[in-house]
């Protein structure tokens, strides 16, 4: 018999054990499905997203994004050269932010830095290394929460976070992140998944994708944002028109509406469509994956610079440092809300 950390969870038999930390601390796989045989699992470390197998024909199903089978290569997978957050919840702030420092309500706060002088995705403990509690548990739906104490990583505010991912009979996985802070602060999440549709052993680069901007973030050498626009129009990262996914991209594009899809990505070897939406005004995408040929994959796969393709719904990177970037700051009053779904559909 399983020992859930929560004991108000009655369905245990799409429950199974994924390890112990360090601290001796279980960890815990949680299966979700829907009624038209789309499968996913998801770990109560770092609230990751392992598996998500779609079905492409009567008898097959391709699990369309990256991850590990073990908890150990989670966490070994943040001494990588480039950590990849396979699937995971990213905060308190997801992108980078320039001298790991920002000025909140006239004072300076300095953050810890893990990107040389700079911090990027939460810093060196972040919501990616947490153990989440889930407070919900049921067949296309589960809830985690995470509190983030007071000056974690030298953020302001005791942070209640909580994701609650949900499967539809529409084929959507809804992803909805809420928070509440003690005290002002700022706050950008993203969920972090690479996705694949030919498969997580296969490369992206025969997929189609679609990315419904007009402009991205003009970046410096260290891809921290200088506060201009790059114009897309004809450039070799104008998707406004679907075609080949990129070799190398690292690029924050700015969402015309959020209202309307924000990407697709299409696999003519599956005839499989994901569709992309979110309320947040921007979408970072990434190609990697990467694990240099140190950590093996799911079935012993070895993922590459083009294994998979990350869409980071979020608001823009180094935002508390450009007054007319949208506002970053989450005050003690106000609930912060971000929604993003993905929805697979059989073209």
């Amino acid at each position: 018999m399983l020992k859930i950390r929560n004991p108000h969870l009655k369905d245990t038999k799409n429950i199974k054990s994924f390890g112990f930390l360090s601290n001796g601390e279980e960890v815990f796989c949680y299966k979700l499905f829907n009624q038209n045989g789309i499968e996913i699992e998801i770990i109560n470390y770092g609230a990751v997203i392992t598996s998500l197998k779609v079905p492409v024909s009567k008898n097959e199903k391709v699990d369309v994004v990256l991850g590990f089978d073990s908890l150990e290569n989670y966490i070994n997978s943040f001494s990588l050269p480039n950590a990849p957050y396979l699937g995971a919840i990213v905060g308190r702030y997801a992108g980078r932010i320039n001298n790991a420092e920002f000025i909140l309500n006239g004072n300076k706060v300095e953050l810890t830095k893990n990107h040389g002088s700079h911090q990027i995705h939460g810093g060196i403990d972040g919501f990616s290394k947490a153990l989440w509690e889930v407070i919900k548990y049921e067949s296309n739906t589960i809830i985690l929460q995470f509190i983030s104490q007071n000056n974690d990583e030298n953020f302001p505010g005791q942070l209640t976070t909580q994701i609650n991912y949900k499967f539809t009979e529409e084929n959507e996985l809804k992803v909805e992140m809420t928070a509440k802070t003690t005290e002002d602060t700022i706050i950008n999440l993203t969920q972090h998944s690479y996705f694949n549709l030919d498969g997580h052993s296969e490369t992206i680069v025969n997929q189609e994708l679609f990315v419904n901007s007009s402009k991205t973030l003009e970046t410096n050498i260290e891809n921290i944002p200088t506060g201009n626009y790059f114009e897309l129009n004809r450039s070799p990262f104008d998707f406004n028109s679907p075609k080949e996914c990129p070799t190398k991209i690292d690029n924050t594009f700015v969402l015309n509406k959020n209202d309307e899809v924000a990407a697709t990505l299409f696999s003519t070897k599956n005839n499989l469509k994901m569709s992309f939406f979110t309320n947040q005004p921007a979408v970072h995408i990434y190609v990697g994956g990467n694990c240099f040929n140190q950590i093996k994959g799911k079935e012993n796969v070895s993922y590459h610079t083009l294994s998979g393709i990350c869409f980071e719904a979020q608001n823009f990177p180094d935002a508390p440092n450009h007054e007319h970037f949208p506002s970053a700051v989450l005050k003690k009053d106000e609930t912060y809300l971000h929604k993003t779904i993905f929805k697979f559909e059989k073209i």
